[in-house]
C-alpha cells in the first residue's frame, strides 16, 4: 500500500496510487469521525504528503477536493503544513497515529542516539559530552515541529565515575566500584571481619593499615565503608551474599569512605578459603571522578489542548558509562520522541507533556528534582492526570511487560487509576492478539517520583538482565534461562541490541495511550489530592522498604543502584 493511503482507515474510500508511483490522481475526499471532509490534495508527490487534513463545516470544497475559491488547489506546502484558509488538523485517533509508526524511523533515531554515543567516548552518560549531544538533539527536534512549548530544566547533581582492579596474592579477581568510592591504591593483607561491618565495633584492631573484607548484609554499604575508614582500614572490599557480583552505590558523596569496592559471593568464597589458611595478599586501586555537573531534562507540552488534565510520559535520555544505552533507554526515548513527532499532525483535546529524564542511572536523579520543581503546589500536580514511564521497550530476548497498577501481581498497586491504565495496555496487546506479563512497580525507573506523589502511572518495560523464565519463552518465544537483554548496561547495547518487533509494537502501544488520553479522561478518576496524598505516602514507605532490603529489580531496569 502506498504510503499516503496508510495514513487512512480503510474505511475512507481513498484509493491508492499505484505502488511505487510517486502520484495520486483524479478527486479523492471521505466524510470522517468528525463528519467534515478530509482532504489530499490532487497531484500532491507522495514523499510531500505528510498528514490528513479536513474541512471546517463551512468551507466548501472543489471537484479537487480543495478549498474554493481556488480551483486550483492550495499550494502544496502550505495545504500539507495545514496553514491553509479553512483547513484544520484532524482530533488526534489511535488507530491514525499507529499507523504513523515504522522500523525505518526507529531505526533513524537509534542510529543517531549510536553515532552521538561513538562520537563521545562510547556513551550518552549523565553530565558527559554524549548526554549533552542528545539533550540538543531531542530539544531541537521539538522546537523544529513549533507544536510544542519546550523547554531545558538544568540541574546539578555530583557525578561518580571510575574503575577498580582487584588481586588477591597476585591473580586479579573482578570487581565494581561503588559509586561514591573515592580513589586510592593500596597493597596490604586481607583481613576477614567477623561480623557484618556495620558499626565501629565490628572491626578488629589488627584491621588498621590493612584491607577489610565484608560481607553484604543488614546495613548499607555507606556505613561499612565508613565504619572501616573509622578503624584505620586502607580499603575496603565487600563481598556478595547472594550469587552473582556486587555493584551499588555508598548513596551520598564527599563524605570519609574508605576506597570501596564489591566482587562477587562466587569469588569471595574462594578468597574466604585462603584466609582459612593462612594470610593474605591484596592490592586494590580505585580511579575515580567525584564532582558536581550540570545535567538537563527537557519538557515540551503540547501548545494546544487542555492545560489543567495533562497526559504526562516519559523516559531517560542518559546512559551508563559503560555502553551507549540504545536499549536503555534509547529505545524508550526514541519511541516516545517519534510519537511527539507523529502527534504534531493532530489536534489534542487534553494537553500531552513529554518529559526527557537525565541521571536516571545516577539514582533517577532528573525525575525527582522535576517533579520537585513542581510538588510545592498541589495546583500544578494536580494537572497531570497520569504519568506513563517507557525504559527499555526493545529488549532482544524480550517479554510485553505492562507495569502492575493494581497490584494482583506482585501486591503493590499503584495510586488510583494505575489499574486502568494497566488494564488499557492489556486490552491493546489483546487487540493485537499479543501476551503480557504483569511487570513490579518496583521503585526502579522515572515513575517513582510521580507514584510517591500519588499521580496515577503506568507503563511497559521488555525486561533487563532477570533470565526469561521457561513460561515467558513459550508466551513470547526467545530462549529461557537467558537475560531479557544479556548487554544491560555494557558496550554491547548498541543498535545491534535492539528486537524490531518489540520496539514497533511497543511503539504503537505509546501512540494508543497518547491518542486516548489526549481525546478524553472519560472513566478515568477525578483528581482527588486526599487520596493522593495517602497513595504517596504509602508509596514513599515501600521506598523505605526497598532502600533497606536486598531486591533483585525484575522489573526495575535501571537507576539507582543498590544502596545495602
Amino acid at each position: 500500500m502506498s504510503k499516503v493511503a496508510s495514513f487512512f482507515p480503510a474505511t475512507t474510500g481513498f484509493v491508492p496510487a499505484q505502488e511505487n508511483k510517486t502520484r495520486i490522481t483524479g478527486p479523492r475526499s471521505t466524510t470522517m469521525e468528525s463528519a467534515k471532509i478530509a482532504l489530499i490534495p490532487c497531484l500532491l508527490p507522495e514523499k510531500q504528503v505528510h498528514e490528513p487534513f479536513d474541512c471546517a463545516p463551512s468551507t466548501k470544497c472543489n471537484s479537487w477536493g480543495c478549498p474554493s475559491p481556488q480551483a486550483a488547489g492550495p499550494p502544496r506546502e502550505v495545504a500539507i503544513r495545514g496553514a491553509w484558509l479553512g483547513i484544520k488538523k484532524p482530533l488526534v485517533q489511535s488507530d491514525v497515529l499507529q499507523l504513523f509508526v515504522n522500523k525505518k524511523d526507529l531505526r533513524e533515531g537509534s542510529q543517531k542516539l549510536l553515532d552521538i554515543a561513538r562520537a563521545n567516548g562510547g556513551n550518552r552518560a549523565f553530565g558527559s559530552g554524549g548526554h549533552n549531544a542528545t539533550v540538543d538533539y531531542i530539544y531541537n527536534t521539538l522546537v523544529k515541529l513549533n507544536y510544542y512549548n519546550v523547554k531545558k530544566q538544568p540541574f546539578t547533581e555530583v557525578f561518580s565515575q571510575g574503575n577498580a582492579t582487584l588481586s588477591i596474592d597476585g591473580v586479579r579477581v573482578a570487581s565494581e566500584i561503588l559509586t561514591y568510592t573515592p580513589g586510592g591504591s593500596v597493597e596490604a593483607p586481607l583481613v576477614a571481619v567477623p561480623n557484618l561491618g556495620c558499626v565501629l565495633a565490628d572491626y578488629p584492631a589488627e584491621v588498621a593499615g590493612k584491607i577489610a573484607f565484608v560481607s553484604r548484609g543488614t546495613c548499607p554499604f555507606a556505613d561499612k565503608s565508613l565504619a572501616a575508614k573509622a578503624a584505620g582500614a586502607s580499603a575496603i572490599v565487600i563481598y556478595n551474599n547472594v550469587a552473582g557480583a556486587l555493584s551499588g552505590t555508598l548513596g551520598a558523596p564527599f563524605k570519609d569512605y574508605a576506597p570501596s569496592v564489591g566482587i562477587s559471593q562466587e569469588d569471595a568464597a574462594a578468597v574466604l578459603t585462603k584466609l582459612a589458611a593462612g594470610a593474605v595478599t591484596a592490592s586494590v586501586k580505585v580511579d575515580a571522578i567525584v564532582e558536581p555537573r550540570t545535567n538537563y531534562n527537557v519538557i515540551a507540552e503540547t501548545k494546544g489542548g487542555d492545560h489543567n488534565n495533562v497526559l504526562a510520559l516519559g523516559g531517560h535520555t542518559d546512559s551508563v558509562a559503560a555502553g551507549p544505552g540504545i536499549n536503555d533507554d534509547g529505545s524508550g526515548t526514541i519511541g516516545i520522541l517519534n510519537v511527539a513527532k507523529y502527534l504534531s499532525h493532530f489536534r489534542v483535546n487534553n494537553a500531552v507533556r513529554f518529559l526527557f529524564f537525565g541521571a536516571e542511572e545516577f539514582g533517577l536523579l532528573g525525575s525527582y528534582h522535576y517533579v520537585k520543581s513542581i510538588n510545592g503546589s498541589e495546583t500544578e500536580l494536580a494537572k497531570i492526570r497520569a504519568y506513563l514511564n517507557f525504559d527499555m521497550i526493545a529488549s532482544p530476548n524480550y517479554i510485553y511487560g505492562i507495569y502492575d497498577g493494581d497490584g494482583s501481581a506482585f501486591n503493590l498497586t499503584g495510586p488510583e487509576g494505575s489499574d486502568l491504565i494497566e488494564k488499557d495496555f492489556e486490552n491493546f496487546f489483546k487487540s493485537k492478539r499479543t501476551p503480557s506479563v504483569p511487570s513490579e512497580f518496583s521503585g526502579r525507573s522515572d515513575y517513582a517520583g510521580f507514584i510517591q506523589n500519588g499521580i496515577p502511572s503506568g507503563g511497559l518495560f521488555t525486561g533487563a538482565e532477570v533470565l526469561k523464565t521457561e513460561e515467558e519463552a513459550k508466551l513470547f518465544g526467545g530462549t529461557a534461562g537467558v537475560a531479557y537483554d544479556v548487554n544491560y548496561h555494557k558496550a554491547g547495547d548498541t543498535i545491534e541490541n535492539l528486537n524490531w518487533e518489540a520496539f514497533v509494537l511497543n511503539t504503537k502501544a505509546i501512540a494508543h495511550s497518547v491518542a486516548k488520553y489526549a481525546v478524553s479522561w472519560k472513566g478515568f478518576p477525578a483528581v482527588n489530592l486526599a487520596k493522593r496524598r495517602y497513595a504517596g505516602d504509602k508509596a514513599k514507605v515501600f521506598k523505605r522498604e526497598i532502600e533497606t532490603h536486598q531486591h533483585d529489580h525484575h522489573s526495575g531496569p535501571c537507576g539507582g543502584g543498590a544502596l545495602i
